[in-house]
């Protein structure tokens, strides 16, 4: 029984690729890689928001693959891997972009000092729109609310009732404690 979990232990030393191999095989790549690698990533950053330049997309996927964030499975060559690891490091920048724009910040906490608050505050509300996104009803109460509108002034603009808004808010409460949410909910 030893030897056989010994046997199993030393077959995937062999086939899965160790931190050290990863830096062996990057410091052997010839020059022809590394420039198809540094014209991949010049491509994939070239439309990617929030400044990222080709060199930090690079640099971040050969990082992983390094820190064993992103494991290198032994039977995919390194560039074809940080090729991948690039293309999803894209895909992950435009996720980020795609749920920032979509949640509406107040120009007067846009314009805070404090990124980490801003921060917290983008990852809140698209945390709170995301729970919310089909209800239609509750987007319209949430939005004002989030606009600074009081209750008179949001039922007029969504034409609703004083039960269906008292009702809505009863709602949005009920479903964020049941999601940890409602912290600070007015």
């Amino acid at each position: 029984m030893a030897d056989t979990l010994q046997q199993e232990t030393e077959g995937a030393r062999r086939t899965a690729p160790d931190l050290r191999d990863i830096g062996a095989a990057l410091a052997a790549l010839p020059e022809a890689d590394l420039l198809r690698l540094r014209a991949i990533a010049r491509l994939r950053a070239r439309s990617l928001p929030g400044g990222m330049s080709w060199s930090d997309l690079l640099h971040e996927a050969v990082l992983r693959a390094l820190a064993g964030t992103r494991p290198w499975p032994p039977d995919v060559p390194l560039p074809a891997f940080l090729v991948g690891v690039m293309r999803s490091l894209c895909d992950e920048q435009w996720r980020r972009h795609r749920r920032q724009d979509a949640v509406f910040i107040p120009d007067d906490a846009a314009a805070s000092s404090d990124p980490e608050r801003t921060f917290a505050a983008r990852e809140a509300l698209a945390d709170i729109h995301r729970l919310f996104a089909s209800d239609d009803t509750a987007m319209k109460v949430i939005t004002g609310l989030i606009g600074g509108m009081g209750a008179e002034a949001i039922r007029r603009h969504y034409n609703l009732t004083d039960l269906e808004y008292d009702t809505t808010r009863r709602r949005i409460r009920r479903r964020m404690l049941r999601h940890g949410l409602a912290r600070s909910w007015p």
